[in-house]
């Protein structure tokens, strides 16, 4: 496949490889981006109210 023609997901994606390919490039380990992007919008919303119902339940349990 042409680079022309490669949606922005599978550029970031070819780009992730590589850089799993030499580490020693990156400056980061994995990183929040690399969950998003992997997780997709739905995944990312449901891990931020996940995490938003944990943050109430503990504050309800710590009272």
């Amino acid at each position: 496949m042409s680079q022309d023609k490669e949606t922005p997901e599978e550029r970031r994606e070819r780009m992730r490889q590589k850089e799993l390919k030499n580490p020693s490039s990156s400056i980061h380990g994995s990183n929040l981006s690399d969950l998003v992007g992997s997780l997709g919008w739905r995944g990312t919303g449901i891990l931020i109210l996940v995490i938003i119902m944990g943050f109430i339940i503990v504050s309800i349990f710590l009272k």
